[in-house]
């Protein structure tokens, strides 16, 4: 049977946690590495509603996107989730900017998601190893504002889509999955039409208009969870010993 160790030397090879960018926490965050696993539940985040799914199907490990530990803690009480991860012996294993940086990680999956082609890489992190933030592509026919936000809203089930309009026409594309309001100036260095992310600021909605750049923001857990199926099914074809299940469950609700 494969062990937590195994499993992460697996997400290891597929997106290279060396990868992490220096702000963040990745790798096996909670748990014993070598507890041997027969079931894993992936998803975007780790909460205590994740965890009682995860009790529920008799996970050993949870992979999650977004780490389980991310600020130095404080206190490990009853009411924290790391107090019941390790009440219920379950591991957690958080694959983050590695994921979003890797070839074939997150950022790829959305810009495939809704249908761009010949996709390079957006804005360089690591130039000498081919490693980029973001990517750039082109939709097959160029549309209206209007018309590639409901394609977006459309294709990655998103809750709601934010923009502004730079009243161009959008063919060219960059995309930065979660927050990448920052990514404008590299989108427009890319000549980009349009910019697809999340968590954007307003200011950020008015430079990109001044700059002639359309801007949409279509929200942190729809630009992400996108991942959580494509990587269950690598995952799923790499170690067959082990059963993997997914949830998409988000923690924030929309009217």
């Amino acid at each position: 049977m494969s062990t937590v160790s195994e499993i992460y030397s697996v997400l290891n090879e597929m997106a290279p946690f060396s990868l992490s960018m220096d702000f963040d926490n990745t790798g096996i965050l909670v748990g014993n590495r070598s507890k041997v696993v027969s079931k894993v539940l992936l998803a975007l985040d780790c909460t205590s509603e994740i965890i009682n799914q995860a009790v529920e199907v008799g996970a050993q490990l949870i992979i999650t996107h977004h780490p389980v530990i991310f600020h130095p803690l404080k206190r490990v009480n009853e009411d924290s989730v790391v107090y019941q991860l390790i009440r219920h012996d379950i591991a957690v294993i958080s694959a983050h900017t590695n994921l979003d940086l890797a070839w074939g990680g997150v950022n790829d999956v959305l810009a495939d998601s809704i249908g761009l082609k010949d996709c390079i890489g957006l804005e360089p992190i690591f130039p000498s190893e081919n490693i980029f933030l973001g990517r750039v592509g082109s939709l097959s026919q160029p549309m209206t504002t209007p018309e590639f936000a409901q394609l977006v809203k459309q294709k990655i089930g998103a809750v709601s889509i934010k923009f502004a309009d730079a009243k161009n026409m959008i063919q060219r594309v960059a995309v930065c999955s979660g927050s990448g309001g920052d990514c404008i100036s590299a989108a427009i260095s890319c000549h980009a039409d349009a910019l697809l992310t999340a968590d954007v600021k307003h200011n950020q909605f008015l430079d990109a208009v001044a700059a002639g750049i359309s801007i949409f923001d279509a929200g942190h857990f729809d630009t992400e969870d996108i991942v959580i199926e494509p990587l269950c099914k690598i995952l799923s074809s790499k170690i067959d010993d082990v059963s993997f299940f997914t949830t998409h469950k988000s923690s924030i609700d929309a009217i």
